[in-house]
């Protein structure tokens, strides 16, 4: 079990007088727990998941602004897990009686050791194990897809990883949404206009932690002819190896970009005056880094 169990060990089961509020079918008990930090205060954005004996999930979701959940289950054995962005995972086997109240009482989610940032020195992005998405809203409904085919990028790792900087440069016309009819209309002068704006490039020397295994870079996106500053919301994912065992590194970040910042602006309306193409894009990349030229 990672992280601290407050109190008794063993379910503190209590029944008539803690129960006789909550509505209860036949059958059936409550399940309950309340999570904290280690300065003993609640940990309201953490998630828990109750799973039954055969590991299929049973319930789930997030704690309430006081760090708790309280859940009806049918009787029978649970496992539970609670987790949270930068802590230790907490997991728990609870037994959960007919119309009685299965407390956990309170429990202390650690902080987690962040994952060892990679070597300093020149890193490249490795395309094969690389994405560049994003998902635009199409008449208000529906999610188009896409991404990007044709990118390189190097990173420059410093001793202190703050002072850090990165060049992504991507190819505009390696758009691919999987629709060609789709894909040559924002290749045209409508949306990027790759033959003015062939490239979009992203420049960064601003690299700041957030916290556990959470970074923010900052740096100037040049798209369309425009340069705006936009930051990537950066989850490190740690340092591992490869199938021939040579090292790399990895990285999940997100963004959103209005497309009017960066004169992207064919706007068609449907009749009911809803656009056809929504007004921001949400970039995604999932990203997988190798020492440049086998350096390091």
């Amino acid at each position: 079990m990672v992280g601290s169990w407050l109190g008794n060990r063993s379910n503190r089961t209590q029944r008539a007088d803690r129960v006789a509020a909550v509505p209860m079918p036949d059958g059936a008990g409550v399940l309950s727990c309340r999570v904290l930090d280690p300065v003993n205060q609640p940990v309201p954005h953490a998630e828990f998941v109750v799973t039954d004996t055969a590991g299929r999930k049973v319930v789930g979701g997030g704690l309430d602004p006081f760090g708790s959940f309280t859940v009806t289950v049918p009787a029978g054995e649970y496992r539970l897990a609670v987790s949270a962005e930068g802590y230790a995972p907490f997991r728990a086997n609870a037994r959960v009686e007919e119309n009685a109240l299965a407390s956990l009482g309170e429990v202390k989610l650690h902080v987690a050791r962040p994952p060892a940032l990679p070597r300093p020195g020149d890193w490249e992005i490795e395309p094969t194990h690389s994405t560049i998405g994003f998902t635009a809203r199409h008449i208000g409904l529906a999610k188009v897809r896409g991404r990007f085919n044709t990118f390189a990028g190097v990173i420059r790792l410093a001793e202190r990883a703050e002072q850090s900087a990165m060049h992504v440069v991507i190819d505009a016309s390696s758009i691919d949404t999987n629709v060609k009819m789709r894909d040559d209309h924002l290749r045209s002068a409508d949306f990027l206009d790759v033959d003015r704006f062939p490239t979009l490039e992203f420049y960064s020397d601003r690299f700041a932690h957030r916290g556990g295994n959470r970074w923010a870079v900052t740096g100037a996106l040049s798209l369309h002819g425009v340069t705006r500053t936009v930051t990537l919301d950066t989850e490190y994912l740690g340092v591992g190896n490869g199938m021939e065992g040579e090292v790399r590194a990895a990285c999940r970040a997100s963004t959103e970009l209005r497309r009017d910042d960066f004169t992207v602006s064919w706007q068609t309306m449907l009749a009911r005056g809803i656009a056809v193409v929504g007004p921001s894009i949400t970039v995604d990349l999932d990203v997988q880094i190798v020492p440049k030229g086998g350096q390091i």
